[in-house]
């Protein structure tokens, strides 16, 4: 991006570029529209009535190369692909889609295609569910003992929409799927009952597609001298790569990094997790100066993201975006294994495949940028982390460990699995030894929120939403306010 900067680092007002976004109904209307081939247009079309589909101006004129069209890794992670659906639902679902079917029989399919691609893995929904006085908090999670999640209503969309996202269940009219919160007093309320706190992520979504108002309003209320065991607050966003204006140029951006300031003056840490994909997001010279921007405030920029099948299987983007992180004041901080959700075929790659790219990435940084931890999964007991690929009284195993657990006592401590060159998830490892069960299994948790199900099998959990939940226990008590406790 070639911006113009005044000599205070920023872009007038008139040089300022304003959000557009495009969606499924809007998209022909970008000028790269046309770059595409009608069976690429009928992928988008058709897939993105299932998966959702935004993305912006500066998402197809700067990080995409429009000759490298389909398989340009920022189109692929933006644009939906007839891959992602199964043969017989594409087919069928395009049928629909072209003959402009009954729009509640449409619907009808689009819903049975979601709710097999398991749409709150890990038990998002009905396992890291906060309650107080036995009622489900909307708008919590807490799945670990010192970090609560907090979703608010007015981030539950982003940018852009990233084609692998775990969350997808958010922003395609899912209602009974979503969790998001209206107002702010019930965060600070459970937080001041939970005093071994110590973390808050504000996430989505993405937080940042508010205004600055917006935020502040939900972020000022956790400053309070009745909250100091709140020692960090963490904003999860892929505003960094998708729109860095919102640092840069924006109308509030200048009023963002004040709020940020204050948070630090405050004594706490202001921690804005990044994500990031594919070293081209990094490139940009609006990009590096959004970073720039950030860390100048007093803020920390840690920089995660999933690794993915068709997007970012070279080590060296993976060397390239941790470097130039680094040599701009940010952290490395994870690379993920791609969730068990949505188009989960179509993006995951095997355990021991993520093991080597991490390694001949790692390989490639100097210790500044190997803050990075990897390749970790987000399962259903905790965070999981593949250390190595041993050989141990003559069988080859997965070396794991957690490095964050729904119960402390697990966190760091070794466990091994057979080796499996095919295993993509923790639901497929064995344990090793000859042993039925991994040692959390033994003391009461599951490797997977299938429970008891046999490795490798895969359903989908029948769900009781946290908003049906609590207006059945205001309907069995008589009481006419789900929220009421």
């Amino acid at each position: 991006m070639t911006t113009d900067l005044n000599p205070s680092g920023t872009p007038s007002a008139a040089q300022a570029p304003k959000f557009k976004p495009f969606i499924r109904q809007t998209i022909a209307n970008a000028r790269q529209w046309d770059r595409l081939s009608p069976d690429l247009q009928e992928a988008v079309q058709v897939v993105s009535h299932v998966l959702p589909f935004r993305t912006n101006e500066y998402v197809l004129d700067h990080l995409i190369d429009w000759n490298n069209i389909p398989d340009d890794p920022i189109y692929r992670l933006v644009f939906p692909h007839k891959d992602m659906l199964q043969a017989d639902d594409y087919a069928q679902l395009r049928d629909m889609v072209l003959g402009k079917a009954n729009p509640a029989a449409m619907a009808e399919l689009v819903r049975k295609i979601r709710l097999r691609m398991n749409p709150h893995p890990a038990g998002q929904m009905t396992h890291n569910v906060p309650r107080v006085n036995d009622a489900p908090v909307k708008g919590l999670q807490h799945k670990y003992k010192e970090t609560v999640l907090f979703f608010p209503s007015a981030g539950q969309t982003c940018h852009a929409y990233c084609t692998f996202c775990f969350r997808w269940p958010q922003f395609v009219g899912m209602d009974d799927m979503k969790f998001d919160a209206r107002e702010s007093h019930e965060l600070a309320a459970y937080l001041k009952l939970h005093p071994e706190v110590t973390d808050v992520l504000i996430t989505g979504g993405d937080p940042l597609i508010m205004n600055t108002r917006s935020l502040e309003a939900y972020i000022e209320p956790l400053l309070v001298p009745e909250l100091a065991h709140i020692q960090n607050i963490r904003i999860g966003t892929k505003s960094v790569a998708y729109w860095p204006q919102r640092f840069v140029t924006d109308r509030d951006a200048d009023d963002l990094l004040r709020l940020f300031e204050r948070v630090v003056a405050s004594g706490k840490n202001m921690a804005i997790m990044g994500h990031y994909n594919h070293a081209v997001e990094l490139r940009p010279e609006i990009a590096q100066h959004a970073v720039k921007r950030i860390v100048g405030t007093g803020a920390t920029l840690r920089m995660q993201g999933p690794l993915i099948r068709h997007i970012n299987e070279d080590p060296k983007s993976w060397a390239e975006l941790w470097q130039t992180g680094v040599r701009l004041g940010a952290i490395p901080y994870y690379m993920f294994v791609e969730r068990d959700t949505g188009p989960r075929e179509y993006f995951e790659l095997p355990l021991a495949r993520a093991h080597e790219i991490f390694q001949e990435a790692y390989q490639m940084v100097s210790g500044l940028a190997r803050t990075v931890r990897g390749p970790s999964m987000s399962a259903f007991p905790g965070k999981v982390v593949i250390d190595g690929v041993v050989n141990i009284a003559g069988e080859k195993l997965f070396a794991l460990q957690f490095l964050q657990a729904r119960n402390p006592n697990w966190v760091r401590r070794p466990f091994y699995a057979k080796y499996d060159p095919k295993a993509t998830w923790m639901d497929h490892l064995k344990p090793a030894f000859g042993k039925d069960k991994f040692f959390f299994e033994e003391e009461g948790g599951s490797r997977s929120e299938y429970g008891a199900e046999a490795p490798g099998q895969r359903k989908v959990i029948p769900l009781i939403s946290a908003r049906q939940e609590a207006a059945a226990a205001a309907a069995a008590s008589g009481c006419t306010e789900p929220n009421a406790a």
